[in-house]
């Protein structure tokens, strides 16, 4: 990967899945991918297992509001029902992820995360996956629900990939991945 590549995970300061913020993060950093963490507040994004067992604490590299989301590559959106019901709920985080649809630049969203698209209105016409118990609320934005461990769809001019839940995180990398390969080549 271009050591020039830059992705932006945005969470809540509490709630966020562990593993689908900590294992992508990895692993783009070690593709060399400068990746920053923003999050509401500048205090501790304090993670969660299986959303009830206290995770790993990490810092964020911003707040919401201080991002610039045109100098991102990618956005990440990890899920854990607490982060992304909240998440939803705060502007910035719409803003964020409305900067990177309009620009064509691409999305990936795990478990719960997708509910973001949903609040946004940008997941109609996508078809995706999620956290099973989405599958309503995204058919109900207009999105069309698949059952698999990884979904990209490139309607609309922007590359979406989503996976249901930490054990699809594998492939969730690999659509990661050519995400930014497909990026880097256009």
């Amino acid at each position: 990967m271009n050591r020039d590549t830059k992705a932006l995970a945005i969470v809540t300061n509490y709630g966020v899945e562990q593993d689908e913020l900590l294992v992508p993060v990895k692993h783009l950093r070690e593709d060399g991918v400068h990746v920053d963490i923003a999050a509401p507040t500048r205090d501790d994004i304090r993670t969660l297992v299986g959303d009830k067992e206290p995770g790993e604490t990490v810092s964020p590299t911003h707040t919401l509001e201080e991002v610039d989301a045109t100098g991102y590559d990618l956005l990440l959106i990890p899920g854990g029902t607490l982060n992304a019901d909240t998440l939803r709920t705060h502007r910035e985080a719409v803003d964020i992820l409305l900067a990177f649809t309009t620009s064509g630049r691409p999305v990936a969203a795990i478990c719960h995360g997708p509910w973001l698209l949903a609040e946004a209105g940008v997941a109609h016409g996508k078809e995706l996956t999620s956290y099973p118990s989405l599958r309503t609320d995204l058919a109900n934005a207009g999105a069309t629900w698949t059952d698999a461990a990884l979904v990209t769809d490139d309607t609309g001019g922007w590359r979406l990939v989503t996976s249901r839940k930490p054990d699809d995180l594998d492939q969730f990398l690999r659509g990661i991945d050519a995400a930014l390969k497909l990026g880097a080549t256009s």
